[in-house]
């Protein structure tokens, strides 16, 4: 889990409001311009002053004071001032000194607090490499949600945490959110076929991902929500076209894919920029971002199989031989090739959904 910092110093009359939502959401810490903000707060939640002046003589109830070492002095010298408080560095990264003084600061300091005026994500990229055998914490200023979500991703480790000022009650829960980080395996099963039978004609989706899949991974897909067939990605060789490892010839239109937060959706729902898991053999899950869905009309093939539990799962797919699904052990099936007996691995999630979400309720789908 990434660290979550809310920054109330410019928050106006919405900041008690915010800061009751941060401490109900369990951020990582509040920060505040005055002592005086920080007194009500709940011992559950860090105490960060980050004085926007000059360094007050009294600092509260703060645990953690970030200064500008060119208006606050150097964060070693306040320490010993004093000794029960502890202090990080500001370093605003405008240029090539700042990043130098940036990689510096992550690569010795305990926290550092970096603000980039520069939009693109490359000066986080090199202090990132910088410090990668510190053990300082990062903690990187952004603007909004969407770009917390990148700092958490760059160089597929990203920064150790965020601070946010938000504009509005609402966006503290939609960073807990994205600070979840990835989201938890799955249990696959063994499914044995059933049945095999031509279905006409219909709509398929194949899903294209900004990602390459490995051999042994796919998506899940089915046609009840409470069980799915996982289906292989175009990552193994094809006779008569290029390998296209970014792409799973997924389904009929109507058929159930796994989204974030144990989420379901339509494969029709799927778009450009969307997010799907991607899963593999071993039931290790990665959310991926979806970079086009075509959907043509094609002859299909439905697919019937059981789980040693009983529950009864079905998948339509395109009726090629190039469509193929996992078996145990990361098997590369083609889905012409199944019969009646052959196993494939699967996901039988506990609850029904209504639009997408869990929920505990009657519901028969056949």
């Amino acid at each position: 889990m990434k660290m979550c910092w809310v920054d109330i110093r410019n928050a106006g009359a919405a900041a008690a409001a915010i800061a009751e939502e941060a401490v109900h959401q369990r951020v990582d810490a509040i920060v505040a311009a005055d002592p005086a903000d920080l007194e009500t707060l709940p011992p559950t939640v860090k105490k960060i002053l980050f004085p926007a002046g000059p360094l007050p003589e009294d600092l509260g109830t703060a645990a953690l004071v970030i200064v500008d070492p060119a208006r606050h002095g150097d964060p070693a010298e306040l320490a010993i001032r004093y000794p029960d408080v502890e202090f990080g560095r500001f370093v605003e990264i405008v240029d090539a000194a700042s990043l130098e003084e940036a990689c510096r600061a992550a690569r010795t300091d305990r926290w550092s607090v970096l603000y980039f005026r520069d939009p693109t994500k490359i000066p986080l990229e090199i202090v990132l490499a910088a410090a990668a055998r510190a053990d300082g914490s990062i903690i990187t200023q952004v603007a909004d949600v969407e770009e917390a979500q990148i700092v958490f991703g760059v160089l597929e480790h990203g920064s150790d945490g965020v601070m946010l000022a938000p504009r509005a009650v609402g966006e503290v829960t939609d960073l807990k959110t994205s600070a979840a980080g990835s989201p938890d395996d799955l249990s696959l099963v063994e499914l044995r076929i059933t049945g095999i039978r031509r279905a006409g004609l219909g709509d398929r989706v194949c899903v294209d991902t900004c990602s390459q899949f490995r051999p042994d991974e796919g998506i899940l897909v089915g046609s009840f929500s409470h069980g799915m067939i996982l289906c292989c990605s175009e990552t193994h060789p094809l006779p008569y076209m290029p390998t296209r490892p970014f792409r799973v010839n997924a389904g009929a239109l109507h058929s159930y894919t796994l989204s974030e937060q144990e989420r379901t959706r339509y494969l029709s729902e799927l778009d450009a920029g969307g997010k799907v898991l991607a899963v593999d053999s071993k039931g290790q899950v990665r959310a991926v971002t979806v970079g086009r869905v075509k959907i043509e009309r094609r002859p299909m093939l439905a697919i019937d199989a059981i789980s040693d539990s009983g529950v009864v799962v079905n998948l339509i797919v395109q009726d090629d031989w190039h469509v193929r699904v996992l078996g145990p052990g990361g098997s590369v099936l083609n889905v012409t090739d199944l019969t009646t007996g052959s196993t494939v691995l699967g996901y039988l999630p506990v609850e029904q959904r209504h639009v997408g979400y869990p929920i505990e309720e009657f519901c028969i789908e056949k």
